[in-house]
């Protein structure tokens, strides 16, 4: 039998592991205060209650601003009000200066393309210098923003409150999506819909390298989505990242919660090999094309290259390796479809690529499929700043609220930290049929997120509750190797 003070230290264990899981014997309510391991709040802004998918948080002289994209509004409020100018506006970009990560300052709102959720908005942004593109104006910073489906803008940013706007390198685009933009040499790779083409994404390759002058270099996709070819017509693109012209590498991603491809293509033989998509001219820059299976897609594919891996340093060889962080998207509400994970794929030999881990976050660890909203991956920061590469990434988890994910050995990734945000009086519902009737609960949705040089996290909401500025505490920061 324990003894009296065995059994109180039972007691008080099982208590503090008790706190220390999220709570979540029933989903979460407003005034219900945020669940979190190693990482707090910062400070947030509520974006205008606009549903939010990707920021870019951008170093602007001694300031630091965020570039938040957004989907399109909802059928009860489909032009949220602007605050700034009283006036309802179309879901478009928020720009929003965290020079003071405690009190962002929001500082204007570029209106979006008419139509709600994916129909509308204007939910890809990205970032580059006037004076680090080969013939940008040196007094400009440049912003490149999808126009919902319709089309790619390209605005100067230089003063953030009073964006102007330059050029259209793409329009009268069937979609758009999360597109990839080289700020060295300008060459920029855009998600798009281009008539002809069988699929509602594929690749626009630009050089923007002038952005007030587009020149477009060629359209790229899967084999099967060309113009004028016929039978199943492939998974449509989500995304790619590109090592530039050094790494002559890119890494595209097809699919999002099933179907995935992964492709890894010669960037020097994509940008100067011959033109026309025939489907031998479509694979030859491809140095490999992996297909994932059928139930896993392929939302954000981020290079880890040149990985020095500790387990193996005594190793004769193989101590220095290579790695693509494979980010899945869960799309079904409630965990109604197969789960979308993050896995890590081992590409030191490019021609046999293997999957050698994954990470997930266990339902139970907070019931999570029954809180309402999606429940699995989306995205990854990909900031290169070397406070977070190559050390410590950061997954959000829809419902799941952002992680917090020590990769330094990616056979082993290992959860250090974990933030979900508290609803709002703003945050959103999300619905599922039951008897064909609408089941639905307000939950977070956490979407994307990014990282800065400062080592400060931006997580920003799908279901309308905004952004918010979070940091590591505790064992994580000193993991992450912050003073």
């Amino acid at each position: 039998m324990k003894t009296f003070d065995a059994r109180i230290a039972s007691l008080t264990s099982a208590l503090a592991i008790a706190l220390a899981a999220p709570a979540a014997a029933q989903s979460p309510k407003v005034g219900d205060p945020p669940e979190a391991k190693d990482m707090r709040l910062v400070g947030m802004n509520d974006l205008q209650a606009r549903s939010a998918y990707q920021p870019t948080i951008h170093k602007q002289g001694d300031r630091f601003i965020a570039y938040i994209g957004h989907h399109g509004g909802t059928p009860a409020v489909p032009k949220p009000v602007n605050p700034l100018n009283g006036q309802a506006e179309f879901n478009g970009t928020s720009i929003v200066d965290v020079t003071d990560p405690a009190k962002p300052k929001y500082l204007f709102h570029i209106p979006g393309q008419q139509g709600n959720f994916e129909a509308g908005g204007a939910q890809m942004t990205s970032v580059c210098d006037g004076k680090g593109l080969p013939k940008g104006d040196a007094s400009a910073v440049y912003l490149l923003r999808s126009f919902g489906g319709a089309g790619h803008e390209i605005w100067n940013v230089a003063d953030p409150a009073k964006p102007v706007l330059v050029s259209k390198p793409s329009w009268n685009l069937k979609d758009t999506h999360k597109s990839y933009w080289e700020c060295d040499t300008g060459i920029a790779y855009l998600v798009s819909g281009v008539e002809g083409w069988r699929s509602r994404r594929m690749t626009e390759v630009f050089d923007l390298s002038d952005p007030a002058k587009p020149v477009k270099i060629r359209d790229f996709g899967l084999v099967g989505q060309e113009p004028g070819t016929s039978g199943n017509v492939p998974t449509d693109l989500h995304g790619m990242i590109s090592t530039g012209k050094q790494g002559n590498r890119i890494y595209f991603g097809y699919g999002t919660n099933k179907g995935g491809v992964i492709q890894i293509v010669d960037r020097e033989k994509l940008l100067t090999g011959p033109k026309e998509p025939t489907p031998e001219n479509l694979r030859l820059p491809i140095v490999r094309q992996i297909d994932l299976l059928p139930i896993t897609g392929a939302h954000t594919t981020v290079p880890l290259l040149g990985m020095p891996v500790a387990e193996f340093a005594k190793d004769k060889d193989g101590k220095v390796r290579d790695f693509i962080m494979i980010v899945n998207e869960q799309i079904l509400n409630e965990c109604l479809e197969p789960r979308q994970m993050v896995y890590f794929m081992d590409i030191t030999v490019e021609s046999r690529p293997m999957v050698v881990s994954n990470f997930n976050v266990p339902e139970a660890s907070g019931n999570f499929c029954s809180r309402g909203g999606r429940f699995g991956s989306h995205s990854s920061n990909e900031s290169t700043a070397p406070v977070f590469f190559k050390k410590v990434a950061f997954f959000t988890w829809f419902n799941g609220g952002v992680r917090a994910v020590d990769i330094r050995d990616p056979y082993q990734p290992k959860e250090i930290g974990y933030f979900i945000p508290s609803i709002t009086e703003a945050t959103d519902k999300r619905c599922v049929k039951v008897d064909g009737q609408d089941r639905c609960k307000i939950a977070i949705q956490s979407n994307n997120v990014e990282t800065d040089e400062r080592g400060f996290v931006y997580v920003v909401d799908r279901a309308n509750t905004g952004m918010h500025v979070l940091e590591l505490t505790g064992a994580a920061r000193k993991a992450a190797g912050q003073p």
